[in-house]
């Protein structure tokens, strides 16, 4: 028996019968005519110290997992309701083969972080022709497009692959796999367990050298055992820090959604220049979609680009400052309507997970921000290690990096993004064991509902119980924890209005106005709060400044509500009034 090796086709071997050879070769013979060499490999057949090179149309080819398998998988992404992301693959051609080639990045899942790799993948691999599928993108404007174009030997690992498997397994079985691939590739290649020492092998005896793409590198450091996590950050380690790693490797681009774990202060790996949702550098707007990419997708499938701001937008990614989640945009689309979609990828329970870590602090932090506020966090201090969160800055950055929170670098300040994630922080809320106000956020439809209708004693009686719970749950004056009570006392009303606090209309500030989504039936509302005075002069403030002047045209109906809280008996109340809108 005697393995077939070709990259002309993938770089693959098959086995056949060596009494069908007619034609044997010493090593350095060239190869005869029509047999064709391809990035520096040729078909050939190796028999201890002989060659025999076939035709180009004779070497069969096998499909591998994970090295030189072709562009099946971008074609797929191509063949669907692709955004031109190709731009990265300019970035990530300026830092081949130099010192800034060992990349990390890392956003919250479904973020087209897979995308990207494969898109990568499908650049870079030697083993096809993806000419076709990069015609009219934004890569072919690049002068050095087909200088790197199918050219290099590519590996792209992707750890969820492995998720079936015990995770104090994963590892040794997932470099079996490894290293049987590359055997097939190259079968003068030793047994051995280690990938590390078999690409140090092949680059030694071939000079071949590897972009290596990583998808979900920080699989095994998420949610893990302790040895576990050490044993996977150690083969890392032994990868990209030894003294082989400049010369296997031409790129290393990793992704995962942490950013890589902390020893102490230092990177485990600090050779890896990291992008972060943190601090994305120029890569920012390569994951996610921008602005400008959602109002043509809404063009070009007749969807309503304001529904589809209001739900998946609100994401702050370095100097992009409207960033909508690509998943849910892309659900949107492909089911038309405006739901709630990534959210349904994980469960809510990541959020509450974390809800009693540096209980007060995180409960306050949360709770402003779902008034409508925003916090100031310091990033720098995480680990990036989810089994050692101990502050609320852990807290609040590690659900920066999950997607639950948008951060703004100038400010250092997060805020919930958006209605598809404020949703979520209601669910986490709901079942976090905050006393009666956990039951009230999870009854703010029924308050939302019971205004509408105007009950205005079952609304006093309701902003009752939301204030004496926020009171005692907040460090806060009786004026503000008032205001962050009313706010979750209407957090249900998110998915059909857009909630502005101290909006200018007219000839002042409304505390709250609630504008209905468009092709909403819901009438606009404008509440009024006032403390320690009457629920008639806010009324009467309403009318008197014309704050509903700036409602006209988005409903039939305008509600109009003021609200007074009496210190002494520490009840509220409320009156109601409903006037003609426009629309």
């Amino acid at each position: 028996m005697a393995r077939l090796y070709t990259s002309t086709s993938i770089s693959k071997f098959v086995c056949i019968h060596f009494h069908s050879l007619r034609f044997l070769f010493k090593r350095k013979k060239p190869p005869p005519p029509g047999c064709v060499a391809q990035n520096n490999h040729s078909c050939f057949w190796r028999i201890q110290n002989k060659v025999l090179y076939l035709p180009k149309q004779l070497a069969p080819r096998v499909m591998s997992d994970y090295i030189d398998y072709g562009n099946s998988d971008f074609r797929n992404v191509i063949n669907s309701n692709f955004v031109d992301k190709s731009g990265l693959l300019s970035f990530l051609n300026d830092n081949l083969d130099t010192e800034n080639k060992f990349i990390c990045i890392s956003r919250p899942r479904r973020f087209g972080k897979s995308i990207a790799a494969q898109m990568t993948y499908s650049y870079y691999d030697r083993s096809c022709d993806s000419s076709k599928l990069f015609e009219g993108l934004e890569i072919t404007k690049n002068p050095h497009y087909k200088t790197h174009l199918n050219k290099y030997p590519t590996i792209y690992i992707d750890w969820n692959r492995f998720a079936n498997i015990p995770k104090n397994k994963i590892l040794n079985e997932a470099q079996k796999c490894f290293v049987a691939d590359l055997k097939d590739s190259y079968p003068f290649l030793q047994e051995q367990e280690s990938f590390a020492a078999a690409l140090a092998e092949i680059n030694k005896k071939t000079g071949d050298r590897f972009i290596l793409i990583i998808d979900e590198w920080d699989m095994l450091v998420r949610d893990v055992e302790q040895d576990v996590q050490d044993e996977y950050v150690n083969f890392l380690r032994a990868m990209f820090k030894s003294n082989n790693a400049k010369k296997i490797f031409l790129l290393v681009y990793m992704t995962g959604i942490l950013s890589i774990i902390k020893i102490k202060t230092q990177s485990a790996l600090n050779n890896f220049v990291e992008y972060s949702v943190v601090d994305p550098g120029n890569t920012a707007k390569y994951y996610g979609f921008t602005e400008k990419e959602v109002v043509t997708l809404c063009k070009e499938n007749d969807m309503d680009f304001e529904l589809m701001k209001h739900a998946y937008d609100g994401y702050i990614i370095g100097s992009e400052k409207s960033i909508f989640n690509p998943f849910s945009v892309m659900q949107s689309i492909l089911k038309r309507s405006y739901n709630s979609f990534w959210p349904k990828t994980a469960s809510f329970m990541a959020i509450e997970t974390y809800l009693h870590t540096d209980a007060d602090n995180v409960r306050t932090k949360i709770i402003e921000m779902m008034s409508g506020g925003t916090e100031v966090i310091e990033p720098a201090s995480f680990r990036n290690d989810i089994k050692n969160i101990e502050t609320s800055d852990d807290v609040m950055t590690l659900l920066v990096h999950l997607g639950y929170l948008s951060y703004e670098p100038e400010t250092q300040r997060v805020r919930i993004p958006n209605t598809e994630v404020a949703i979520e922080f209601k669910n986490a809320v709901s079942v976090a064991g905050w006393g009666e106000l956990s039951k009230s956020v999870g009854a703010s439809l029924r308050l939302l509902d019971d205004t509408i209708n105007l009950k205005k004693e079952k609304i006093a009686r309701a902003f009752d119980d939301y204030h004496f719970e926020a009171s005692s749950l907040l460090e806060f004056n009786d004026e503000n924890s008032m205001r962050c009570a009313i706010i979750l006392a209407y957090y249900a009303a998110k998915p059909f209005y857009k909630i502005f606090h101290e909006l200018p209309s007219g000839k002042g500030f409304a505390d709250m106005v609630f504008i209905p989504l468009p092709k909403s039936q819901r009438p606009a509302i404008v509440v009024e709060l006032k403390y320690d005075k009457s629920a008639d002069s806010a009324i009467d403030q309403i009318k008197r400044k014309n704050y509903p002047a700036s409602l006209k045209g988005f409903s039939k109906q305008i509600i109009l509500c003021g609200i007074n809280y009496n210190k002494s008996t520490s009840k509220h109340e409320v009156v109601m009034e409903v006037i003609e809108g426009e629309r």
